[in-house]
């Protein structure tokens, strides 16, 4: 993600945050790379051949199941996916889907 686009990105988080909540998210959190050290085999910013001027944002997107994900993802990426001019390099990003197991949070 160039350094000088932040604003742009946190334009577009804001903008879609509601969408994925829309289609079911319970969550949906957008980070800024504050504290990315370099790793001895790998790191976040080799992991997305990250250049000076460029941080890594790590994202994420809870869902209630993976029924409710596949349907809302689909919804998006027909109706509601992002358009226009992206302010990061989409062929540089990666995604999966996880399930939990461990879940601890404090109350």
């Amino acid at each position: 993600m160039p350094e000088a686009r932040k604003d742009d990105y946190r334009a577009l988080a804001a903008k879609m945050a509601p969408v994925f909540r829309g289609y079911g998210a319970t969550r949906v959190v957008e980070a800024w790379g504050d504290d990315l050290p370099d790793g001895k085999l790998t790191d976040f910013r080799r992991a997305v051949k990250a250049e000076d001027g460029e941080n890594v944002v790590f994202s994420f997107v809870e869902w209630p199941d993976k029924a409710t994900r596949d349907a809302g993802w689909a919804k998006i990426m027909e109706e509601d996916g992002p358009d226009g001019d992206m302010p990061f390099d989409g062929k540089r990003m990666f995604w999966g889907g996880f399930r939990p197991v461990v879940d601890l949070q404090a109350r």
